[in-house]
């Protein structure tokens, strides 16, 4: 006899052998050697190639008590089995009617314990491929349950998720068409399995009849553990050449999910609620306040910007007090780095305020603590973030935001921003926007108190001025210096002193001590210090003989990359430059200055 076929045998007798001492017990005297011996031997058959003939021994009708009660013990060599066969392999297709026959006839309970534990223990490629393969049986195991059903589907859940979250999201299209570990589909085929405990919460709902929330309560965290992790980070918008794209698929899914169990409502403005935690562990809480926001912010893009479930909602809701709802979920997403989830931050703002009226925004709205914070976030976007199309997509929602507001609200935003932006080209950008309201309310027919008078020289004190005297560095705050001098010399042209409507020529000593002497003094230090630098440079250079000596230069106190003399005389020219520009508006400036002043000397004589 060939030693394979004697092999074949050997495995196979010895499962029957173990069958055929079980059929004469009682359910009851079966003992723990005889689960072990079931499971060695089943294991060694599906191992050996042999799934054929365990197929057949659990098949057989006299066989039904031993595989409800000791079945269960196959599933990790089952599932080895079946994801280390060939698609189109035929000991595949008995593995997979093994599984199906566990599923009918083994204990629920203990079924579904080892179904877990195989998703529990899968790993790295083979995460999604044994979710897959077990979704469907699981769900069978899980609608035969009697006891703790809800608890089940919620470890259910939360152990897929789980497993899930550490797989890298696809983002481009390429990555999407790819799908290289099979998240897309594996997502919306998680989908698929919550589907018959989410129409069991639906209906009992609409019989009001449903007291036990548990149910539900397992749906809605798989659903906000599914915004943070893929949608959060995922690229939802519409991608040319994908007609079905798997994670919009299933952002709809998800919301549909939260319309049916009656929770998109309250999620969407539930931040409005307390809600009490039941963690006593602070860090614990801090957790789960951090996921819970990361999730509600996901939501509110997903209705807001994606439009998933927005004509569900009652059209009884202001602009204003839909931006007020949105902007502590702004704030989350603008606080993070990934692009994904900042773009996503960056058009919930956008579409926020779209929905607005210029100048309909009331300045109140400013004493909400958000309504400070976002903008201080978006300016730090503008400022550090290294993709350019955020920057400057960020930049237009500044300006968007600061067109909403009524003349105090932008009064009071732009003092706020000068103080906390510490940045001269923000800064910049901010008095050229004062310079734009000073000139509607100089032009319009009615008086605007706010960019006039005594409300504009107090704002006036914090833009003419140098942040630290003469000693500051002119050539950082270029952007601001510029802007200032571009405001005062505006203010000189457009305000006649008899006039006096913005309360400048009143303020003239205290803009010529504070801004005026201290920049003539910047200027002539600075100037002297780069003209000295360039000198020196000039210098060394004919002493080596050579441009092309590579060294380090510092300029505004950074030090800049490494260069050869030639690059840093350019860069010290270009510094000079600047001064240069400066110097001739300030001229111009003072000058205007002083014509304004003799020509009223002239009239009084």
């Amino acid at each position: 006899m060939p030693e394979e076929q004697s092999h074949t045998i050997m495995a196979v007798d010895e499962l029957q052998a173990i069958i055929q001492r079980c059929q004469i017990l009682e359910e009851a005297d079966f003992r723990g050697e005889d689960y072990n011996l079931f499971q060695v031997a089943g294991q060694k058959c599906l191992e050996d190639g042999y799934a054929a003939q365990l197929l057949e021994v659990i098949q057989n009708v006299k066989n039904k008590v031993i595989i409800k009660n000791m079945g269960w013990n196959l599933t990790s060599p089952l599932v080895r089995c079946i994801l280390a066969y060939k698609q189109e392999d035929e000991k595949r297709e008995h593995c997979l009617k093994i599984l199906d026959q566990l599923v009918q006839l083994c204990n629920p309970k203990e079924l579904f314990l080892g179904l877990l534990e195989q998703i529990e223990q899968a790993s790295g490629e083979q995460v999604c491929q044994t979710i897959m393969l077990l979704l469907q049986p699981l769900q069978t195991v899980l609608l035969k349950l009697q006891n703790k059903k809800a608890y089940s589907v919620g470890l259910s859940l939360a152990m897929i998720m789980n497993q899930l979250t550490p797989l890298p999201v696809p983002y481009t299209k390429q990555q999407i068409q790819e799908d290289k570990l099979g998240l897309c589909q594996c997502c919306n085929a998680v989908v698929n399995f919550a589907k018959p405990f989410v129409n069991e919460v639906k209906n009992v709902e609409k019989s009001s009849e449903y007291n036990d929330m548990e149910l539900k309560e397992e749906l809605l965290k798989f659903c906000m553990k599914s915004l943070k992790y893929p949608l959060l980070t995922a690229q939802l918008e519409q991608v040319e050449g994908i007609e079905e794209h798997p994670f919009r698929h299933f952002a709809a899914e998800i919301i549909d999910i939260l319309l049916d169990i009656r929770e998109l409502m309250p999620q969407v403005f539930l931040h409005h609620k307390s809600r009490r935690s039941h963690w006593e562990n602070e860090e614990f809480e801090d957790i789960e306040r951090k996921n819970s926001a990361d999730s509600l912010a996901c939501l509110s893009y997903l209705v807001f910007v994606q439009h998933f479930g927005i004509n569900y909602f009652p059209v009884v809701f202001s602009p204003a007090y839909l931006l007020q709802c949105n902007m502590t979920h702004i704030g989350v997403l603008l606080k993070r780095t990934e692009e994904s989830v900042l773009s996503k931050g960056l058009d919930l703002f956008e579409s926020s305020l779209l929905r607005m009226e210029d100048n309909g925004l009331f300045h109140q709205y400013l004493e909400f603590r958000e309504f400070i914070d976002v903008p201080q976030d978006l300016v730090k976007v503008m400022t550090l973030c290294p993709i350019e199309h955020l920057r400057k997509k960020s930049l237009n929602i500044l300006q968007l935001f600061i067109d909403k507001f009524e003349a105090e609200g932008k009064y009071t935003l732009f003092r706020c921003l000068l103080k906390t932006s510490n940045h001269a080209g923000v800064e910049g950008y901010i008095i050229k926007n004062i310079k734009d309201q000073i000139h509607l309310s100089l032009t319009k027919a009615h008086d605007n108190v706010w960019f006039t008078g005594h409300h504009l020289i107090s704002l006036l004190d914090l833009v003419l001025l140098l942040p630290e005297g003469a000693e500051t560095d002119l050539l950082q705050n270029s952007d601001r210096i510029m802007a200032s001098l571009n405001l005062l010399r505006y203010l000189v042209i457009k305000d006649c002193e008899s006039d006096n409507q913005t309360g400048v020529w009143t303020a003239l000593a205290k803009i010529e001590k504070n801004f005026l002497k201290p920049l003539h003094v910047g200027l002539n230090m600075s100037k002297a210090h780069y003209e000295a630098e360039i000198k020196n440079k000039k210098e060394n250079r004919r002493e080596s003989q050579s441009s092309n000596t590579i060294c380090s230069l510092t300029v505004s106190g950074e030090k800049m990359p490494a260069m050869t003399t030639e690059m840093q005389l350019q860069v010290l020219h270009s510094a000079l430059f600047t001064f240069d520009l400066i110097e001739s508006v300030l001229a111009r400036v003072e000058e205007l200055i002083e014509v304004k002043l003799k020509a009223v000397i002239g009239e009084n004589i």
